[in-house]
């Protein structure tokens, strides 16, 4: 079948189910190739849409842009108008999704910061200690060894080594701001937690697709295993 009459099929088969009132189930059978690449490819799109942040569709509208893109018809809007309408959709999705996370870190460390054990530094770093250590406290350009467990103010997990089960080994002066401030306050065998306002974290720049989102405060639990030295600069071969 040609890609153009299995687009046809799986757009004619979402309009007969939607019309009917009915929806595909776990328990729908998947019997044919054909039915499998429909599935397949409907599940990739509802994905991609998803991760998009897109909440809500009419699905009859979505049906028949789609139906009329493949059947070739006349657009019901321009099409110069059509790509230019999607950008800017994303683009107020996403300068609302940002202001969003700024305002619901700041309200969450703003409550955080009046908790007991929480201590709050000069710069907006909020930390309390869980158990203190017993060695040395690194400099900024020090490689630290730890462990850490990384999350969202809701809990969701985004990073952590000790699910990944082995610790990480970094210079303090190539990660974010706070794990940089943070950790100097620390000593070998201590365990504290972060909570990180956003200007001391990631920002604006973070990859799309994953949990971690734009201007998101973060929450990260980290026990400093070891300072170790810099490392040599590595010098050039002439």
């Amino acid at each position: 079948m040609k890609i153009k009459n299995l687009l046809l099929f799986i757009a004619g088969s979402a309009m007969i189910l939607s019309s009917c009132g009915q929806t595909m189930t776990g328990n729908t059978k998947i019997k044919t190739d054909l039915d499998t690449l429909s599935y397949a490819l409907g599940a990739d799109i509802g994905n991609s849409l998803k991760n998009a942040k897109i909440k809500e569709i009419n699905y009859k509208a979505f049906l028949n842009g789609l139906t009329d893109a493949i059947e070739e018809k006349e657009f019901k809007m321009k099409e110069e108008e059509i790509k230019p309408y999607i950008q800017k959709f994303f683009t107020e999705l996403k300068e609302k999704g940002l202001t969003e996370n700024l305002e619901e870190g700041r309200a969450f460390l703003e409550e955080n910061k009046t908790k007991e054990g929480v201590i709050v530094t000069e710069s907006g770093l909020q930390y309390e200690i869980i158990e203190e250590g017993t060695g040395k406290s690194p400099s900024a350009t020090d490689v630290v060894k730890c462990h850490y467990h990384g999350t969202l103010i809701d809990g969701t997990v985004f990073d952590s080594s000790v699910e990944k089960g082995k610790p990480a080994e970094f210079g303090l002066n190539q990660v974010i701001p706070g794990w940089t401030e943070g950790l100097q306050l620390m000593k070998e065998g201590a365990k504290y937690k972060f909570y990180i306002p956003t200007e001391l974290a990631y920002g604006q720049r973070v990859r799309p697709g994953g949990v971690l989102e734009g201007n998101m405060a973060l929450i990260f639990e980290v026990e400093l295993i070891e300072v170790k030295a810099p490392e040599a600069p590595v010098k050039k071969v002439n």
